[in-house]
């Protein structure tokens, strides 16, 4: 174990001369680019808790999980299959997933504990990977809050944001990157939901900001989802240059990657990869297996998007800006079919990255 006091980066610097962990060294040190596997620990970012009194709808989506529903031979299989596959960041979003000191009322039968994920961590490391932690906190996103998702932009709110920031960036030893999440606040996620929350504006300026600065206070480097900046140009300017993106691009209309208006509706979402390279931001874009409505009808699948990503950033974005990719499959370990989905993934990922640049 590392001595207490000892952060993961001073760790990492320490460790170079002796080679240890040889695949975080280099994402470390800029010697290769970040290759990032989303993994869902939690499974309660898109659920509404209501009183028990109020009966949830049979149907409704947004229903949350009593238990965690990550099976623990299932997420190991997945993992090892992305250590094999030669990915050198796991990004775990945490959720319910995890007994947080701070607050371990949002725990759930089945949570982890700490030291189980703190040795999760230790096994990713021990086989070159960096484990890094994620937490959404989209006010369309935050069912793991539970009910201090009602209280958003209250004092309580924002004490128990910096509470789990502060447990996260412990249990974790000082993590590199800290992903915040922040997509897809928007009204189009009202439907079908008993109670809706969203901010904009400044209000949401001031949120963002702040979960921003406590991760930086902690040590670790802010790293988001940018739709924001789809529809708020002013993202390019206001939000600081410290910040890694993510700009997440699926093709879910099948427009084959094209930036034309009259061939792609989505043609906005993918050029805001050029956007932000020309604001000077760090990016590391997101693609995906997860087929989307057009596709679906299409009946094409999206093997092929994560490759035609990778192809399109490293054209359009400085090598000095483009910090790697991310995989998300936005599949759970929970079943045999949610599973096989992310070991694809895994497999499609490796292969775009095999691409000639």
């Amino acid at each position: 174990m590392m001595e207490k006091g000892i952060r993961r980066r001073e760790f990492i610097s320490m460790a170079a001369a002796a080679s240890v962990a040889p695949g975080v060294l280099k994402a470390a040190d800029g010697e290769s680019q970040i290759k990032a596997f989303l993994m869902h620990l939690g499974g309660n970012m898109w659920c509404e808790w209501l009183p028990e009194n109020i009966a949830y709808d049979p149907e409704s989506k947004y229903k949350p999980n009593l238990k965690l529903r990550t099976k623990d031979e299932l997420w190991r299989k997945v993992i090892d299959h992305v250590i094999k596959r030669g990915m050198n960041m796991v990004v775990i979003d945490l959720g319910e997933g995890v007994q947080y000191p701070s607050h371990p009322e949002l725990a759930l039968e089945g949570t982890w504990p700490v030291q189980k994920l703190k040795d999760e961590i230790k096994r990713l490391r021990d086989h070159g990977v960096e484990a890094i932690p994620k937490l959404n906190f989209s006010a369309t996103h935050d069912g793991w809050l539970k009910d201090y998702h009602r209280m958003l932009t209250l004092p309580k709110y924002y004490e128990v944001v910096k509470d789990l920031i502060r447990d996260v960036v412990d249990i974790f030893d000082g993590p590199r990157f800290f992903h915040l999440g922040y997509d897809e606040e928007t009204t189009g996620y009202a439907k079908g939901r008993n109670y809706f929350v969203m901010r904009s504006g400044e209000m949401w300026w001031h949120d963002f900001l702040f979960t921003v600065d406590c991760v930086q206070k902690a040590g670790a480097r802010p790293w988001v989802w940018s739709d924001y900046g789809w529809h708020h140009k002013e993202y390019f300017t206001r939000c600081p240059k410290s910040v890694v993106q993510s700009d997440w691009y699926y093709d879910e209309a099948n427009a084959d990657f094209s930036l034309d208006p009259k061939k792609n509706q989505h043609w906005f979402r993918l050029n805001e990869i050029l956007e932000l390279e020309a604001a000077g931001f760090d990016q590391i874009p997101c693609g995906t297996n997860w087929v989307g409505w057009k596709r679906k009808a299409d009946g094409v699948g999206a093997d092929d998007v994560i490759g035609k990503l990778v192809k399109f950033s490293r054209k359009h974005v400085a090598k000095e800006r483009l910090l790697g990719f991310m995989m998300a499959p936005w599949s759970h370990c929970s079943d045999q079919k949610g599973t096989d989905f992310a070991l694809r993934a895994a497999d499609l990922f490796a292969e775009a990255l095999a691409q000639e640049a």
